[in-house]
């Protein structure tokens, strides 16, 4: 059952411009694997990370450093959590992440689901 869906899009020129004005942002946001990465992949990712914080429903709990996309066999990506943040998602019922990320024409975007068994009555009709 969907626990919840999230969706973020980033404007990839400010999204540089915000990086090369506070460089430090990068270990903030980012795993040490995924820094080396192009800015527009980096905006695929930050935005990937938004998503699956909009599908959680907040961000209580959730470390951005935790939160790691990485590419499967075949180029895919998906999540790896690590720390509290894979406690949090584990607390939360869910079982399954999807991603789906993209860039182009300056802009990246990324959507999330979040799969559960079984959903809470009280929190199915939210």
């Amino acid at each position: 059952m969907i626990a919840g869906i999230g969706v973020d899009l980033v404007d990839i020129p400010r999204f540089e411009r915000t990086i090369a004005r506070t460089p430090r942002l990068l270990t903030r946001l980012f795993a040490p694997s995924e820094r080396p990465l192009a800015s527009r992949s980096l905006a695929a990712r930050y935005a990937a990370k938004e998503a699956l914080i909009k599908a959680l429903g907040g961000s209580d709990g959730v470390h951005w450093t935790e939160i790691e996309i990485v590419p499967d066999a075949a180029g895919k990506p998906w999540f790896e959590l690590r720390g509290t943040t894979a406690e949090v998602v584990a607390a939360r019922g869910i079982q399954t992440l999807h991603l789906s990320m993209s860039h182009d024409a300056g802009l990246a975007i990324a959507y999330v689901i979040a799969e559960a068994a079984d959903v809470p009555e009280n929190e199915a009709s939210a």
